[in-house]
């Protein structure tokens, strides 16, 4: 919450002492709107959508979610214009935007090649869930990391998140990171690296 796309670049670039870049994969950084966020009295600030509040165990503000998937679609839909094949596109993010991410794949663009989310939770009562259980096709993997010592999203969230989405039958792993608080770490986003080229691997040469 309150950072930008190009915040989360170089927090990246700071981590890894380099720019997470990869020869044959474009990575794009979008940014919030900023809107009235209840969490901080109404204050505006750059964020994903609205909280009742920073818990697991409310309903989700459903209206700015649906909102943002919308606006999200036409981040993909571009990337489709330009010649992209939807299963070579991968969507993830950080607390709020792994949060996001889950909510724009499951639930409206099954056919990614996959989702990750660091730091990141689904409500109890999640709309991504009600979905899923009517759901039959193969869903995007899930890559999730969490850090035990997070205490603004709980390591328990994370760690439900990941067994609901399991129960559900999407494809899931999640790392844990020992005395991470709620941040990144160059392990983990190393480990997001070797997990993003596993999923989009260079692709072999058109023959004509």
């Amino acid at each position: 919450t309150g950072d930008t796309g190009q915040g989360a670049r170089t927090w990246i670039k700071q981590i890894l002492n380099q720019d997470m870049a990869f020869q044959h994969i474009k990575v794009i950084y979008p940014t919030a709107p900023a809107r009235p966020y209840t969490p901080m009295k109404g204050a505006f600030s750059t964020v994903w959508f609205d909280r009742y509040k920073i818990s697991n165990d409310c309903p989700e503000h459903i209206e700015s979610i649906d909102s943002m998937c919308q606006g999200l679609t036409d981040v993909i839909n571009d990337e489709i214009k330009n010649g992209i094949a939807k299963n070579r596109i991968l969507i993830g993010g950080f607390s709020m935007g792994g949060g996001m991410a889950m909510h724009l794949a499951y639930r409206f663009h099954q056919d990614l090649a996959g989702v990750f989310a660091l730091s990141s939770f689904l409500n109890k009562d999640s709309a991504v869930y009600q979905a899923l259980k009517r759901n039959e096709s193969v869903l995007p993997e899930l890559f999730q990391c969490h850090g035990t010592a997070d205490e603004l999203v709980l390591y328990s969230w994370g760690e439900e998140t990941n067994k609901m989405l399991k129960s559900l039958g999407v494809s899931t792993s999640l790392h844990t990171f020992p005395n991470l608080n709620h941040e990144l770490s160059r392990t983990e986003i190393e480990k997001l690296k070797t997990w993003i080229v596993k999923k989009l691997p260079v692709e072999a040469a058109k023959t004509n």
